[in-house]
């Protein structure tokens, strides 16, 4: 197997770091290497800060193993290397009538990465996060031996690997129960809402089985936290969706494209695009549950200079005051860009650091300047405050005893990952900066 010197990147584009890098293209191939050189796994490096990066380290990229191993279309189960693709998955069973039961906000992400970082979708308040639906893994381990871990079988050691930032072993395979797909077509309903209580109200009160919103982080005043919601449910359209050509930002864009008075015009624009009634419209399930995809490279938007996502999750008892001081800090800030998400998010949850708690998440982005880097740092605090947590597959920002105080589990967690891995082979940037694996 070559190693070969490589620059790992958040998909912020803020951290970075120079590594060793291996790409195995069968089991084997990855065995070979720990026999010599264990090291952490990277998928399609989607996180956005350093949860895939080894500064001065190794690091194993899993893209190559991406093969589906088996799938039972009486079940749903599905038996994938873990370099396999949301989208892949989503591509090749829709048509058969499955499709993974949590999707992700991208379909770039891998299998393994999203067995990690646990990550939860549009339906959370009612699936649960991706974790789950998780049967069983395969793990290699860091003495080179094969595991197999379900929630009966090597239970600890399964439940620390999911949303365990890979810090148990590499996942080389696993099975994940799909969940029945009526049709490559699903309907979405878009209202309007004109403040924070309103939106609140409204993602409170859905039934819908997919649901999400898009907030407004220029707003101010009475409008503090208007947004759009969208519903979503799948159809029994036999249609074919249309294939859209994705689009690409070709070079970094300069500062001025994501200004404050541009952002607030946008925002404005698209806001209001929705009538007052609100409106129903026909998409491909690609375009609702991957919007950006269709726009490769969208991170170039930032400039150079990258962006920071900051995303949270509040208790119900805390959210609505939280989140309303939130938005006043963002929105006098100026600094927020057009890509902003308010979710209602359910008690579901896999693993010891798995991010979500019964409340609401919001996620936004920011152009990385020392402004903005303030500002997320205030966030997290205000996070902490409010029994919340931060969702590491985001985080550049936040500090080791923010982390300690949002998870409580932690402790529990680090006695399993010191046991598979005493020497600390698969700690990334992000655990080391975080101090994850380091007791009290």
């Amino acid at each position: 197997m070559r190693w070969k010197t490589a620059e790992l990147t958040g998909w912020g584009r803020v951290l970075s770091g120079a590594v060793t890098l291996a790409r195995p293209e069968r089991p084997s191939a990855l065995a070979a290497i720990f026999t010599e050189t264990p090291a952490p796994a990277i998928g399609a490096q989607r996180s956005y800060g350093d949860a895939a990066i080894n500064s001065d380290g190794a690091a194993i990229d899993m893209n190559r193993l991406d093969r589906f191993i088996g799938f039972d279309p009486e079940t749903g189960v599905l038996n994938a290397e873990s370099g396999v693709s949301i989208t892949a998955m989503l591509d090749t069973f829709a048509p058969k009538g499955w499709m993974p039961a949590v999707m992700p906000g991208t379909g770039f992400a891998t299998l393994g990465g999203c067995i990690a970082h646990d990550v939860h979708g549009k339906n959370h308040h009612g699936a649960g996060t991706f974790g789950q639906h998780v049967l069983s893994i395969e793990l290699l381990c860091v003495d080179g031996s094969l595991k197999t871990l379900t929630p009966a079988r090597n239970k600890d050691l399964f439940a620390a690997t999911i949303g365990g930032l890979g810090q148990t072993g590499v996942i080389l395979s696993a099975k994940i129960q799909m969940t029945p797909c009526s049709s490559r077509l699903i309907q979405v309903d878009e209202r309007r809402a004109a403040n924070l209580a309103e939106f609140m109200q409204m993602l409170k009160s859905s039934t819908a089985t997919y649901c999400v919103g898009w907030i407004d982080g220029t707003a101010n005043g009475q409008s503090l936290g208007r947004g759009i919601l969208e519903e979503a449910e799948l159809t029994k359209s036999n249609m074919a969706p249309k294939l859209r050509k994705p689009r690409k930002v070709p070079f970094n864009a300069p500062k001025f494209a994501l200004s404050p008075p541009t952002v607030r015009l946008f925002n404005t624009l698209y806001f209001n695009r929705i009538p007052t009634n609100g409106r129903g419209v026909l998409r491909s399930l690609g375009d609702f549950f991957f919007p950006l995809d269709k726009i490769h490279d969208w991170n170039k938007l930032y400039g150079k200079r990258g962006f920071h996502q900051f995303q949270c999750v509040l208790p119900d008892a805390t959210a609505e005051q939280t989140l309303r001081e939130m938005l006043r800090l963002i929105a006098d800030a100026g600094l927020a860009s057009p890509l902003a998400v308010l979710k209602r998010t359910g008690a579901g949850r896999a693993g010891p650091l798995s991010f979500p708690m019964e409340g609401f998440t919001l996620a936004l982005d920011f152009p990385n300047s020392d402004k903005s880097r303030a500002l997320v740092k205030q966030l997290n605090k205000m996070t902490a405050q409010a029994g919340g947590r931060i969702y590491f597959a985001k985080d550049s920002l936040a500090t080791a005893t923010q982390i300690k105080d949002m998870y409580p589990e932690l402790a529990d967690w680090q006695k399993t990952v010191a046991a598979a891995d005493p020497e600390g082979h698969f700690k990334t940037d992000l655990v080391r900066r975080l101090k994850l694996r380091e007791t009290a």
